[in-house]
């Protein structure tokens, strides 16, 4: 029961405590999240003692100071689940099934009909026809004809031409735009569906049905025929025939002659434009602190190419008397005999005697029991629910500045001289002798003997054996699909989002007051001593604490500054803390946890 005041008493010390450590820093030099041990918390030098980095080398008296916090953030990741579900499938089972079909068979009867058998005769006949025999006949006459002759002639004019120059400008101009941010919710709902089970039923029927029996008959019958043997005959007769025979003559005619004359001339360079750029600068641009390029202006300028000489082949044209042989085929007719043998059909006749069979059909009733299955699909109603993601998107305002060269053609007028060759064509009369050959077709009567063939239809009676085709009804057994169902488990896959925490660090900047110890203001955490205070006015730290209110160990009390009067211990500056008020004798509560 005598220790139970320690309790309210540890639990008073953690209070205030927790409130110095809440607390401004001491004297505002050095920050909580640093303070590790007495005198340590900020080092100049850059290192915190808990692993932050102070920026811009320690943290000066007025300044701020970077410290790395670890934040909590949750990352959706997506997964691929295998699941199964269950399916309806419809296969098929072959089965035996006694039908009836229609079979085709061949049977053969007599038939009578009348033939026309051609009967040929010889005969001959003379026709009187007009052959037309070219006459060749010589002419000659003077055709006038023009040539246009080309005349250069070479011209200067002078062109005014205007050029666009680019003038380029830079703008800026700030664009706004929406971004949409997607949002996802997860929903379930549920779905009743509906499944058709199967239901078989066997059941039994009787089916009545005919077959046809076949009963074969064996007859016989004569059949008369006519049997035609070929006896050849030879024989002559006379062809009148005709033969080109070639005749020699000789004709002088005019021939065009000429010969090819090299000539030499020269043809100016053409007039050529091409485009120059003077030469660019560089120049320092101090934004992106680099030199840039500036290209100089572009001109054109036209070029005269050297002149070529060229070498050409002229045609003269000259007029030349040559003598020519020529030969030509006159038509001569002459005689042969041709021998050929003649064929002709001599018809006997004949008797043979034919068996064949006649196929009778017998119908006979028979009877059979066939079992088969009935399927009805019977309905169901299932229920399953199902988890879906909703996806909203929700819009978001940014900004972004454009920059952007606007281009702007200025025209300019130039001028250039070109010279030019103009072409114009001359006419002048010429004259040449054409010779020509004229052929008139003079008539002429002439008479040949023709041999040609008559040919007389003669109509004879003849018998043939025609097929024709009967149906007859067969049984056989086929193979019919039947149609069963069953179920099949097949796998499919989902994606899924699964949400993960992941810790990161992120920069906060802490801010320092500017603090005053001793009566004097400290300008970094390097101007204190070991416990904090000032070397100039302690005399080195907390062994000369006695005459600036600190004690002399690691666990000294605050400093007193110049507003404290005396000196005060820790048990007071706690026993003030808890019972008294907040007064310029309690400055000494900003102390850091390090030391009070």
């Amino acid at each position: 029961m005598k220790r139970l005041w320690l309790l309210p008493a540890l639990t008073m010390i953690s209070i205030v405590s927790g409130a110095n450590s809440a607390s401004a820093a001491y004297c505002g030099a050095i920050s909580y999240e640093g303070c590790s041990g007495c005198g340590g918390s900020v080092v100049e030098g850059g290192a915190v003692a808990d692993g932050a980095v102070v920026a811009d080398g320690g943290a000066a008296a007025g300044g701020s100071y970077t410290v790395m916090r670890s934040v909590q953030e949750t990352v959706y990741e997506q997964v691929q689940e295998t699941r199964y579900r269950t399916r309806t499938e419809t296969y098929y089972e072959d089965k035996e099934v006694q039908a009836t079909r229609m079979v085709q068979e061949q049977r053969t009867k007599d038939v009578n009909y009348t033939v026309m058998v051609p009967t040929y005769e010889t005969k001959t006949r003379t026709i009187n026809y007009t052959v037309n025999k070219p006459v060749y006949e010589q002419h000659q006459r003077v055709i006038n004809y023009t040539v246009k002759k080309p005349v250069y002639e070479t011209k200067t004019r002078t062109i005014n031409y205007t050029v666009m120059k680019p003038v380029y400008e830079q703008h800026q101009k700030v664009i706004n735009y929406t971004v949409k941010k997607p949002v996802y919710e997860t929903k379930t709902r549920t779905i009743n569906y509906t499944v058709m089970k199967p239901v078989h039923e066997t059941r039994t029927k009787t089916i009545n049905y005919t077959v046809m029996v076949p009963t074969y008959e064996t007859k016989t019958r004569t059949i008369n025929y006519t049997v035609y043997n070929t006896v050849k005959e030879n024989k002559v007769r006379t062809e009148t025939y005709s033969v080109m025979v070639p005749q020699t003559y000789t004709k002088t005619i005019t021939v065009n002659t000429g010969s090819w004359e090299t000539q030499t001339e020269t043809i100016p360079g053409p007039v050529q434009r091409r485009v120059v750029r003077e030469a660019g600068t560089w120049s320092y641009d101090p934004c992106s602190c680099k030199c840039v390029y500036t290209p100089g202006e572009c001109r054109v300028e036209c070029v005269q190419c050297p002149p070529k000489t060229i070498c050409k082949k002229v045609w003269v044209p000259s007029c030349e008397q040559r003598e020519v042989t020529c030969t030509k085929y006159v038509k001569e007719c002459r005689t042969r005999e041709i021998p050929y043998t003649v064929c002709r059909k001599v018809p006997e006749c004949r008797t043979k005697v034919c068996e064949y069979k006649v196929c009778k059909m017998v119908p006979e009733c028979r009877t059979k029991t066939c079992n088969y299955t009935v399927c009805k699909m019977v309905p169901e109603c299932r229920t399953k629910t199902c988890n879906y993601t909703v996806c909203s998107y929700v819009c978001e305002q940014r900004q972004k500045v454009c920059n952007y060269t606007t281009c702007k053609m200025v025209p300019e007028c130039r001028t250039k001289t070109c010279n030019y060759t103009v072409c114009n064509y001359v006419c002048e009369q010429r004259q040449k002798v054409c010779n020509y050959t004229t052929c008139k077709m003079v008539p002429e009567c002439r008479t040949k003997t023709c041999t040609y063939k008559v040919c007389k239809m003669v109509p004879e009676c003849r018998t043939k054996q025609v097929c024709y085709t009967v149906c007859r009804p067969e049984c056989y057994t086929k193979i019919v699909k039947v149609a069963k169902c069953r179920k099949v488990c097949e796998p499919y896959t989902v994606t899924k989002c699964v949400p993960r925490v992941v810790c990161k660090q992120v920069p906060v900047t802490v801010c320092c007051p500017a603090p005053t110890c001793c009566g004097s203001s400290v300008s970094s955490a390097s101007d204190m001593g070991a416990c904090g205070c000032g070397d100039s006015s302690c005399g080195g730290g907390c062994g000369a604490a006695a005459d600036c209110g600190c004690d002399a160990g690691c666990g000294c009390a605050a400093p007193a500054p110049a507003c404290c009067p005396a000196k005060k211990s820790c048990i007071e500056g706690l026993l003030n803390k808890l019972f008294g008020g907040r007064s310029c004798n309690s400055c000494c509560d900003v102390a850091p946890a390090c030391g009070c």
